[in-house]
This record gives C-alpha cells, sequence and structure tokens, in this order.
C-alpha cells in the first residue's frame, strides 16, 4: 500500500472516530456537539492543506524519477516558497544540472572517439561480448576487402594484449595488436591495424645497400687484380709450350671466366642498389606490353609455353619510366616462364576501366610458407635463383607509386597484378 493511501486511511478512521462521539455529545449537550463539528471541520481542512504539502515533495520526487528514466535531463522544478520543498528542489535542479552536463560532455567525447576512430589512417576494429565485429573503420574495411581470411586467422592466433608483423603476399607488411578494454563491467576485444610496408621496405633497402656496396668493394678488389694476373700469364705464350701445360692453362681461363661471372653478378646487385628515380614519361602502355611479349617469345616458346595479350588493344597511356617499366615486365615474365616447368600459358591482361594489368600463368604457383618472403632481398625460390628479380620489379614499381600483388588464386593459376595510375 502506498504511503498516501496510508495518510488518506488514517485521515479518515480518525475523523469517522470523531464524528461517532461527537454524537454521543449531541444527546447530552447541543452546544458542545455544534463546537466538536466545527473543530473536526477545520481538522478536515488542515489536514488537506498539510497533505498537500505533504504530498508535494513525493510529486516532485516521482516527477524527477520518470525524468531521470527517461533520461531526459532537461526537465527542472520552480521554487514553491516553501523552505523544506524548496530545499528539495534546489537539490534535484542542481543534480540535473550536473547530470545534463555529464552526459553533454559524454557525447561530445563519444562523438569525438567516433570521429577519431573513422578517420584514423590505422585500421581499428571492435569486437562485443560475443567476439563478434561490433565496429569497423573504414581503413580496417579497405586493409581486410582483399585479405580478409588469412588477416582474420593471423588475428585469432595473436593472444591479447600482444602484437605481431604479418606480411600479406609478400607485398603488403601490416602490424597488428590485439588489446582489451572494460565496457560495463565486460571485457571487449579491440585489434589496430597498421600497415608498416614502407617503413619495412626503406629498412630492408637500408641493409642490403650497404651488404650490396660492401660485397662490391671486396669482389672488385679482389677480381681486377686476380683477373689481371692470370691475363698476363696467359699472354705469355713461352709458358705453354709444353703439351702438359694445357690443362693449367685451360684452367685459369676457366678462372678468369668465373672471375667475369662474379663480377656480372655483382654488377646486377649494383644495378639494384643504383636504382635511379623513375624519369616519367607518358607512354603507350599497349605498346610496350607487345614490344616484351615479343621479345620474350622465343624463350618462351623454347619450353613450349603461349604468351597471350587479351583486352583492348586500343592504346592506353600511363605516366611512366619506359626503360624501367620495360625491365620490370621481362623480369615478371620471366618469372612465369620459368615457374612452368614444360608447356603452358601466360596471359597478359589488361583491364583499362581498372586500370590494372594482369599477369597470369599455368605454373606450380607459390606455397603458402613462401608467401610471406616474396620480394625480400635474396630470397628465390628457385634451387639458383639470386632474388634479385622479383626485389627489382618491387624496387621500380614502388619508384613509380604503383600498387602491386603476386599471388596463387588457384592450383595452376598464378596472378601477377599491377595498379597504374592514368598519365
Amino acid at each position: 500500500m502506498k504511503l498516501k493511501t496510508k495518510y488518506i486511511l488514517f485521515l479518515v478512521l480518525l475523523h469517522l472516530i470523531c464524528l461517532v462521539m461527537s454524537y454521543f455529545i449531541f444527546k447530552e449537550n447541543k452546544l458542545i456537539f455544534l463546537l466538536a463539528e466545527v473543530f473536526i471541520i477545520i481538522s478536515i481542512l488542515i489536514s488537506l492543506s498539510l497533505y498537500k504539502q505533504l504530498i508535494a515533495p513525493l510529486s516532485y520526487l516521482s516527477q524527477g524519477v520518470s525524468a531521470i528514466k527517461d533520461k531526459d535531463f532537461n526537465v527542472k522544478f520552480l521554487s514553491t516558497g516553501k523552505k523544506e520543498v524548496d530545499e528539495l528542489v534546489d537539490v534535484y535542479n542542481r543534480m540535473i544540472d550536473e547530470l545534463r552536463t555529464e552526459r553533454t560532455k559524454q557525447q561530445e567525447q563519444h562523438f569525438f572517439l567516433e570521429k577519431l576512430i573513422q578517420t584514423s589512417p590505422t585500421g581499428i576494429v571492435i569486437l562485443d561480448y560475443d567476439k563478434q565485429v561490433k565496429q569497423i573503420n573504414p581503413k580496417a574495411t579497405e586493409i581486410l576487402a582483399n585479405n580478409q581470411h588469412f588477416l582474420e586467422n593471423q588475428i585469432h592466433e595473436i593472444e591479447t594484449g600482444s602484437s605481431k608483423v604479418v606480411r600479406v603476399n609478400g607485398v603488403h607488411t601490416y602490424k597488428i595488436q590485439k588489446s582489451r578494454f572494460i565496457d560495463r563491467g565486460f571485457e571487449r576485444i579491440f585489434i589496430m591495424m597498421e600497415e608498416v610496408t614502407a617503413e619495412i621496405f626503406a629498412a630492408e633497402k637500408g641493409v642490403y645497400n650497404k651488404v650490396i656496396r660492401m660485397m662490391a668493394h671486396e669482389v672488385n678488389n679482389t677480381v681486377g687484380p686476380v683477373n689481371s694476373i692470370i691475363n698476363t700469364a696467359l699472354s705469355q705464350q713461352n709458358l705453354w709450350l709444353n703439351e702438359q701445360d694445357y690443362s693449367l692453362k685451360n684452367a685459369l681461363k676457366i678462372a678468369a671466366d668465373r672471375n667475369q661471372n662474379l663480377n656480372i653478378f655483382m654488377r646486377n646487385f649494383a644495378d639494384l642498389v643504383k636504382l635511379p628515380a623513375a624519369n616519367r614519361k607518358r607512354i603507350n602502355l599497349v605498346e610496350l606490353i607487345k614490344s616484351v611479349t615479343e621479345l620474350m617469345y622465343f624463350q618462351a616458346n623454347e619450353k613450349n609455353i603461349k604468351i597471350d595479350f587479351e583486352g583492348t588493344h586500343e592504346s592506353y597511356f600511363i605516366s611512366a619510366d619506359v626503360e624501367q617499366m620495360e625491365q620490370a615486365l621481362i623480369n615478371i615474365i620471366k618469372n612465369a616462364i620459368e615457374a612452368i616447368e614444360n608447356t603452358g600459358k601466360i596471359t597478359l591482361t589488361l583491364d583499362q576501366s581498372k586500370q590494372m594489368l594482369t599477369i597470369s600463368d599455368t605454373g606450380k604457383g607459390i606455397s603458402q610458407q613462401d608467401t610471406e618472403q616474396l620480394f625480400s632481398p635474396f630470397f628465390s625460390t628457385k634451387k639458383d635463383g639470386q632474388g634479385i628479380g622479383l626485389t627489382l620489379v618491387r624496387e621500380i614499381l614502388l619508384n613509380h607509386g604503383f600498387d602491386f600483388s603476386l599471388k596463387t588464386i588457384q592450383p595452376n593459376e598464378t596472378q601477377f597484378s599491377i595498379k597504374f595510375t592514368l598519365g
């Protein structure tokens, strides 16, 4: 039973008792009866007035509680002129002002956080209490677009509170961090994905530049004098008059040739280090592709490999260094030829609407363990490979600011894709 109901019942019962008692007085003394009736009427009026005064704070409290339940912090009460009620009204009004200020502050902070997440150059994924994706920002959507399953597997493997560096398709490198925060008493997980490809490539380039310069210096300092001595000895005809010395002469020739091959080997590395800035001009990519496919025709034909150029052959212009792009395409097609053991097909597809060139081959493909190492300096899947070809391709395409990827789509289908910018 509510307090108001109890109070009303008490007043009714009290005044009914007074009325019954006054009835007995009526028989003995009518004057006292009339005075008693007047007293009862005055008591009822006073009780009603007190009831209204006492119930007003409860009414205010009820309205205030309802407003708070509805999260409406704009409801405030006016002063009544009664000290006790006004004290309650003042406390309520100050509390509402504080709640409204705090809610406004939280909304501003939440809005700022939302904007920060949405515009962050770092990919952010927030999970709910059931470890399902609750929120994902545009950068994370972009990162996961083409590598969703691979990165999701990597994310699940990372322990909460730790980080991991992952390379996708041998090109893009991401630092993935997994952390937790408490939301309303429950733990929630968030993942941050930051692309560090440029930093990793720059660090790698700095290291192998130093190594190659040191190697080239030592090799040149050794090969030059040694070959000079060997050639001087070979030019002395009086040293080779006896037939039994022919084997030694041949051995010296082989040593000189080997030194020359070593010199060429180091020159290839030096070319990688000395790659100049792209001398970009407006070039017709279609003509360049046709020229490169014709150049590689005979090498492919030796292994019974067919090279096809599909798509429209209309002119398509890009801004690029023609010599560097030619070298990149030659290396890509050469790798595709080497990936096919015998008999196969290499298909070049130029999609002008997507500004993309795709070079696919029917070779053996790339194993999962080799995928992350692609484009790494000195890494090669070939037994006698130097690991220069794809590194040079990487440097050329990065030099031009072109996006690229290399991956095996399905058995006997590996694709090298290049995303161009228009010239």
